[in-house]
């Protein structure tokens, strides 16, 4: 019994390290969208293919992704056809960490277009 919990435990953990590798690879795009600078630096001098459009785009629609994702299996939970419970509450919690990054950058432009339309008074 222990060798089937386990085998349990390291799928649970690379399902944890897979998650942390998203957020990592967000985090990046994130500060990459903040110093564009650093991103032409790291590029040649070229900046980022699409520009802060495509990056604005290419995170909303990861984010997308993963809440597509956690929508069909919490469905697939539902309808019986999913059995790990784990699967299911690590999806919801990716899509909620990714909304909630989502939100904060959504602020944080706010906030800017709010100080750039003060400084023409």
């Amino acid at each position: 019994m222990s060798g089937i919990g386990a085998i349990g435990g390291a799928t649970g953990v690379q399902q944890i390290m897979a998650l942390r590798q998203q957020i990592v690879e967000r985090s990046q795009l994130l500060q990459q969208i903040r110093n564009p600078s650093d991103a032409t630096a790291e590029t040649g001098g070229a900046a980022p293919a699409g520009g802060f459009t495509g990056a604005l785009k290419s995170a909303l629609d990861q984010v997308a992704a993963t809440q597509d994702k956690a929508a069909v299996l919490s469905e697939g939970y539902e309808k019986g056809e999913v059995t790990d419970v784990a699967k299911v509450m690590l999806a919801r919690q990716e899509s909620g960490v990714a909304f909630e990054a989502t939100l904060q950058v959504r602020n944080k432009l706010l906030s800017a277009y709010q100080d750039i339309m003060r400084m023409g008074i």
